[in-house]
């Protein structure tokens, strides 16, 4: 048996990178998807390959109205909600503290760390409901320690507030059976990074790394996969970190 069959998943930021990719797995492993992001198309390759396995919405993160919407389009189209992956987020400009525009700071936090809050405190319900349900927050290391050489005070915050929002919501709904984790990423080499960065910096990236290489987004979706599925029923309000060692040092 696959590991999500008969799983309804939500899944935000699903049109590149490790949204893409998350989305792929999860509809291989026999899960209904609702794939989310705020272009309007998105997600063409996923949806030929599994027709009415797959709705996409169009989805501002930032906004709770939008969130609203997409909850109930999916859960009409699919049935309760059992699985949320807070995927969406943006990087922000890099800007030492006091260079960083509040307009930045507002809009990173928004998306990066409201959206988290938005998505939870809408699905959870529907999980108590449907008698329990898994949550897979997209922190980053980031949230975990400052990153050498780049300066981003809101996208370190909110990551920082993800992984505490994370271990809050996992203690206070333990008993509902729904699970709380969260994912920290190091250098993952998505297909849009390879094409925006040079072969120098990807080197650069990598030598931060014991493991002497940025990550391939599958393996990311393979720890958002565990955690997804019912492999990982004994874990909550952990934060698992994919990043090769990076933090070890």
């Amino acid at each position: 048996m696959k590991s999500l069959e008969d799983k309804v998943v939500l899944i935000t930021g699903t049109a590149a990178g490790m949204g893409a990719t998350h989305a792929r797995l999860f509809a291989e492993e026999g899960a209904k998807v609702i794939a989310t992001d705020i272009r309007a198309e998105g997600c063409a390759d996923l949806i030929r390959d599994f027709g009415d396995q797959v709705l996409y919405l169009q989805h501002d993160v930032s906004d709770a109205a939008s969130w609203q919407s997409v909850v109930e389009q999916g859960t009409l189209a699919f049935g309760p909600i059992t699985v949320l992956v807070n995927n969406a987020g943006i990087a922000g400009p890099n800007a030492f503290t006091t260079e960083l525009s509040i307009e930045d700071y507002l809009r990173t936090i928004a998306v990066d760390e409201h959206g988290i809050f938005y998505g939870m405190r809408l699905v959870i319900p529907g999980m108590i409901a449907a008698g329990g349900g898994s949550i897979v927050n997209i922190s980053s290391v980031a949230g975990m320690a400052h990153a050498p050489g780049t300066p981003n005070i809101a996208y370190t915050a909110s990551k920082a507030a993800v992984r505490g929002m994370t271990k809050a919501a996992a203690v206070e709904y333990a008993r509902q059976g729904i699970r709380v984790n969260s994912v920290h990423p190091g250098g993952v080499l998505t297909e849009m990074m390879a094409t925006q960065i040079t072969e120098e910096q990807k080197e650069a990236i990598a030598a931060l790394v014991p493991m002497g290489r940025m990550a391939d987004p599958r393996e990311v979706s393979q720890t958002v996969l565990y955690l997804a599925s019912d492999d990982s029923s004994y874990i909550t309000g952990a934060e698992i970190v994919v990043d090769g060692g990076m933090l070890a040092k």
